[in-house]
């Protein structure tokens, strides 16, 4: 698209509305103007026979922008410019549209088209009989080539193959495929070419190669457990998504309505909405009345927003743009827009649309389409990786040391006399470098990747008891060292149910939801329907089901709910609870006279039904039902309810008394006390009137409704009450943030919402804490980035925040180093939940695009899970430290062994053979690890810090014991092989079974002191609850015992008699005390080792016994107080109950 500057029209708004801000926006500093720069410049596609490019339609949406669709010459104009009539809706197979430009289109003067009610399409749609299109593959051609189709392209979902070439990219595994290649061609050539003999003269039968098909299969089985259960999971995911995609939606086509399908929805389509529905694709409002859509999911807006035709929502605009400069608006106030946006509900009204834009160019479809691209490595993996690399190189090295080592000394030999024959030179370095290249191979680590696999595979099948199905194998050991949540709030920390949450009845029956025990005067709410009289609760029921237009229908997963306003389905809900007959009995129990609708003029809404006189059963009485602002409403009435029981018989009868001036004076209080609580508040009243009209109303007409100013002229309503109604939070949410808070995880709202209601909501979670920043999205995303790295430790709400806004700030935390995980449930979070290490999303009302962004799927849509996600996390991160400190002490001493060993033998031959090696490096390296890897987790991770991505994988506490056990293990191998303290010979086999006996009880006992990697001395605890440590610490023994009772030439071993197997058995025992020792050795005595201050800070900074800190976010850190904790924690129990303003009103 050629842009052309004198085409360009430049508008500049007082408004700070998130959705007036694109990403072409100019800043100015000096004033809080937002310039948007309008591109009304023709596209240049030959191709496009329509006004207006996909970018172009998408630019009205994405910011919401009404300047623009003027612009484009309004409605109207956008109808012209994509060849479609706003009454009779496409043709389909129609003859090919004409060529028609931007300035064509926008040279016309904008013109006011009225819908008249009648007999437009849109009001006769009922009267219809619907009938369904077939759908036509060769409709639209020219709208299909242009704007596409309402599909998007298919996701190449990776198959088996492709997953297991994945993992095998794994540098680890590439080390030992390299190893695996050479071990077993060195291996079959000394098999074939170079027999061996044992000490009797009996030919050792060839199994050199074993080692090279061992490491083999220990790659494979890496690689297959690992792609395996990705593939699991995806399978798992795609059924738990496997909702019908394809359903019918109602639209006018050649005047007629017809139900398509969502997949034959084209750009110009005009579309019919009713209560209940999702918004299929995007578009522009024609006509409707009364219209408004839940957003939450699409934008994270929680209020309602109202739709009506552009022209009124322009005028509203310029109307409120001067009341609003140059004050502070600090109620949010939701005004209506023209833009229809996909994803978003219906919850009342209905209306006729056009469509805009379809498929991947819709605001959906271009949310699921960012949500494309490839995960990257997790830190466990970069410290893998940094890990093989070290390996590598220093396998290489010792390699290195023992050819030049084992050359000089096979020269040194020539002294004597050098070899007659060229090929017995040449026989010889061949078998150097055979045992060069054996160091190599135990070097390297060959039960790691299985070890680290097999963690995270039983942790996943585990996690998912625990409410978490992971997707990305990887994001269970991220989220162990998260250092911040980013969360959503409607959704996820609150219901996205609005709800009556308090409330009065008359001027003192008050009730709120978990009481404090020493308010005696406030009621829980489940006991109003117990304590209230049945007369009072009956007639509060009457104004709540007449007086509402909400109705049942059902959620997402076929649960009855009801639909409709989110304030009269909370008071529905509310009178169900209280034991009310269905709400549509008593709708049609009295005949409705009039109905007043909702204004926001009057801001209330009132409906007259005719009832029984309460004690002239002869005559009717006509009762008029109020409800609307609170503070309108009580200026309204002049008697006010009493609660004590009446003597009529009349079920609907109730005692009232004159409202005095104290009465009003402490219900305003009240009014205040729960807006302070950011709790949205109704009041509801009533009046009786003897006959209808009402007496005293002058120049009446028969057949003419009554005004509602003369039903409320007097002032003599009766207030009944006030209830505040806010969306509440979910179970578990204070207790599950402070355990994050404990665990040293700082916790951030993030949410589409109103500043005030945020802000509460992140009080009551604990979330919003004394000294924490709390900001809007419009705001923080204008921080230049020195501004805003210094708002981030701080930073505990960003309210009013657009997707744009979320991910800027998970990308500026990652920036600056911390480990993030975003939780949310709309497709608004989607960019976010992509972006962030580990993404959580609900997976009973999360949205598709929510699932299909984030790494793990909360199944019970519960914040407290994420806890439970932090404790399996750490528990891997654990898993994979315990092995490695395991591993490494075998390959420290095996090393060690096979240099000294080979060099001081006379025929280079090491003590350990291959087939040893390998029975300690892989079977039992694997049953280690499956062992080390299914410790289950404990509330005890939770009391540290995490570990910040540039802490390193092994501590200097698993350092000090690999070195301290190693030491100790070729001390005692050394001691039995050379010191003749058994009396054989370094030859013997005897002697050479019980070096490999012993090696082996060192490392099965060793396993028992890797169950801690801290300085704890009992090793023992909570070993009974895991119950394969214990059957794989029986195996290992049990299989050592057959080797060496019946392993004879293929391990080069004989049997043992009792004295050298308690011999063994001892020695590796010992092993436990050794522990003991080196855990009582002060960390501090090694600080001369780290001569660079941060190097010393990061092995040994700190004491894991440390108080958790908050506020993390670069380098800044600050204490977490738990006693603080814990009284804002006992004061949430009474979550609505606050000294300063409920306790006030007595």
């Amino acid at each position: 698209m050629v842009s052309h500057p004198s085409n360009h029209e430049h508008i500049v708004l007082d408004s700070e509305d998130p959705t007036l801000i694109s990403n072409s926006t100019v800043l100015d500093e000096k004033t809080d103007h937002v310039e948007i720069d309008l591109n009304v410049s023709p596209h240049n596609d030959p191709h496009n026979p329509f006004a207006f490019s996909t970018d172009q339609l998408s630019a009205l949406l994405d910011p919401k922008n009404i300047p623009l669709l003027k612009a484009y010459g309004g409605l109207e104009g956008v109808a012209r410019g994509i060849h479609v009539n706003l009454k009779s809706g496409l043709i389909p197979n129609a003859p090919q549209h004409p060529r028609i430009t931007l300035d064509e289109v926008t040279k016309d003067e904008v013109q006011e088209i009225e819908f008249k009610r009648t007999p437009t399409v849109h009001s006769l749609a009922r009267q219809y009989t619907h009938k369904t299109m077939i759908q036509d593959e060769s409709a639209f051609p020219q709208r299909k080539s242009v704007f596409g189709r309402n599909v998007l392209p298919e996701t190449q979902s990776k198959n088996l193959f492709q997953l297991m070439w994945i993992a095998f990219q794994d540098k680890t595994l590439i080390l030992l495929a390299i190893a695996a290649v050479v071990s077993l061609g060195v291996g079959l050539y000394e098999d074939i070419a170079v027999p061996e003999y044992d000490t009797f003269g009996n030919r050792i039968p060839g199994v050199k190669w074993v080692e090279g098909v061992a490491i083999i299969v220990a790659i494979l089985l890496v690689v297959l457990v690992g792609s395996v259960n990705d593939f699991q999971k995806e399978k798992q995911f795609r059924k738990l998504n496997a909702k019908k995609e394809d359903r019918a939606v109602k639209a006018t086509r050649e005047s007629t309505v017809v139900m398509i399908s969502i997949h034959d929805i084209q750009v110009g389509d005009i579309l019919h909405l009713e209560p209940g529905d999702i918004v299929p694709v995007d578009g522009i409002f024609i006509e409707g009345h009364n219209l408004k859509c839940d957003e939450s999911a699409a934008t994270g807006e929680s209020d309602a927003v109202r739709k009506q035709n552009w022209q009124m929502c322009e005028r509203l605009a310029s109307k409120e743009e001067p009341s609003t400069s140059g004050k502070i608006v600090t109620e949010h106030k939701s005004t209506p827009d023209p833009f229809i946006i996909s994803g978003a509900k219906v919850l009342e009204g209905v209306c006729s649309y056009l469509v805009t834009a379809v498929g991947e160019n819709s605001y959906y479809g271009r949310t699921m389409m960012a949500l494309r691209s490839e995960p990257e490595s997790t830190p466990l993996q970069e410290k893998l990786n940094g890990l093989a690399e070290m390996i590598a190189k220093l396998g290489s090295a010792a390699g290195l040391l023992m050819l030049v080592v084992l050359l000089i000394r096979y020269f040194a030999g020539w002294k004597n006399g050098v070899p007659d024959q060229p090929t017995e030179i040449v026989l010889d370095i061949i078998q150097i470098l055979i045992v060069v290249v054996t160091i190599v191979v135990v070097a390297v680590p060959e039960g790691l990747p299985l070890a680290v696999t097999l963690a995270l595979a039983y942790a996943t099948q585990r996690m998912l008891k625990d409410n978490n199905l992971v997707r990305v194998l990887a994001a269970c050991e991220t989220m162990g060292n998260a250092t911040t949540v980013c969360s959503d709030k409607t959704g996820t920390l609150t219901q996205n149910k609005m709800t009556v949450v308090a409330g009065t009845f008359g001027s003192s029956f008050r009730f709120i939801r978990n009481p404090p025990a020493s308010r005696s005067d406030l009621i829980d709410i489940d006991e109003v329907s117990n304590r209230a009289p049945r007369n009072v609760l009956n007639v509060l029921n009457q104004s709540i089901a007449i007086n509402s237009t909400a109705f049942e229908g059902e959620d997402e997963k076929g649960e009855p709910c009801f639909v409709g306003n989110k304030t009269e389905t909370a008071l529905l809900q509310f009178s169900r609870d209280v034991g009310s007959d269905h709400y549509d009995t008593l709708r049609t129990r009295w005949p409705v006279e009039q109905v007043y609708p909702f204004s926001s003029e009057r801001k209330a809404m009132a409906t007259v039904i005719q009832i029984p006189h309460p004690t002239d059963e002869s005559k009717t009485i006509y009762r008029a039902h109020f409800k609307g602002a609170s503070e309108i409403i009580l200026g309204l009435c002049s008697n006010i309810l009493t609660m004590q029981k009446t003597d009529s018989n009349d079920d609907y009868n109730i005692n009232t008394r004159d409202l005095t001036a104290d009465d009003k004076s402490r219900i305003e209080r009240i009014i205040q006390s729960y807006a302070s609580k950011s709790l949205r508040t109704i009041g509801i009243a009533y009046r009786d009137f003897e006959s209808w009209p009402p007496r005293g109303i002058e120049n009446y007409e028969a057949d003419t409704e009554i005004p509602y100013e003369d039903l409320t002229h007097d002032n003599d309503l009766i207030f009944l009450g006030v209830v505040g109604i806010e969306d509440p939070l979910r179970d578990g949410v204070p207790e599950a943030v402070q355990a994050c808070q404990r665990a040293g995880v700082f916790v951030r709202m993030v949410t589409g919402d109103n500043l005030v209601t945020a802000k509460s909501i992140a009080k009551q979670c604990g979330i919003y804490t004394p000294g924490g920043i709390v900001m809007e999205g419009p705001v923080f995303r204008k921080l230049p980035p020195s501004e805003m790295d210094s708002v981030l430790p701080r930073l505990q709400v960003l309210a009013r925040s657009s997707p744009e806004d979320k991910r800027i700030l998970v990308s500026r935390l990652r920036e600056l180093g911390d480990i993030v995980a975003v939780t949310g449930d709309g497709t608004n979070d989607g960019p976010a939940l992509k972006m962030a290490d580990v993404g959580f999303s609900m997976g009973i009302a999360g949205t598709e695009v929510a699932k299909e962004a984030s790494s793990i799927i909360l199944m019970d849509d519960n914040f407290s899970s994420i806890v439970k996600a932090i404790m399996w996390g750490r528990c891997v991160n654990d898993a994979v430290k315990k092995f490695l400190e395991f591993q490494l002490t075998v390959n420290i001493t095996a090393v060690t062994l096979t240099f000294i060993s080979a060099v001081a033998s006379s025929d280079q031959k090491s003590v350990l053979t291959a087939v040893q090696l390998l029975w300690v490096n892989l079977i039992m390296d694997t049953f280690a690890a499956l062992a080390l890897a299914t410790d289950p987790p404990t509330e005890e991770l939770l009391n540290r810090q995490p570990e910040p991505r540039s802490a390193p994988l092994i501590t200097f506490k698993m350092w000090k014991m690999i070195i301290g056990q190693a030491i100790f293990q070729i001390t005692v191998t050394l001691v039995l092989l050379y010191s003749n303290v058994l009396n054989y010979s370094t030859e013997s086999a005897v002697l050479q079974t019980v070096v490999f006996n012993t090696f082996v009880f060192c490392q099965i006992f060793n396993e028992i002191n890797c169950r801690r990697i801290d300085s704890n001395l009992n090793i023992f605890t909570n070993i009974w609850a895991n119950k394969f440590f214990i059957v794989i610490f029986i195996i290992c023994i049990l299989g050592q015992a057959v080797i060496v009772s019946f392993g004879g030439a293929a391990f080069q071993v004989v049997q043992l008699d009792g004295i050298h197997w308690a011999i063994s058995i001892i020695i590796g025992l010992v092993s436990l005390p050794v522990g003991v020792v080196v855990r009582l050795i002060p960390d501090d005595i090694f600080g001369f080792l780290f001569r660079n201050p941060a190097t010393r800070e990061k092995y040994l900074g700190g004491n894991t016994n440390v108080v958790p800190s908050v506020y993390v976010a670069g380098n800044e850190r600050m204490p977490w107080n738990p006693a603080e904790r814990t009284n804002t924690l006992r004061s949430r129990a009474s979550k609505h109950d606050d000294t300063h303003s409920l306790a006030s009103i007595e």
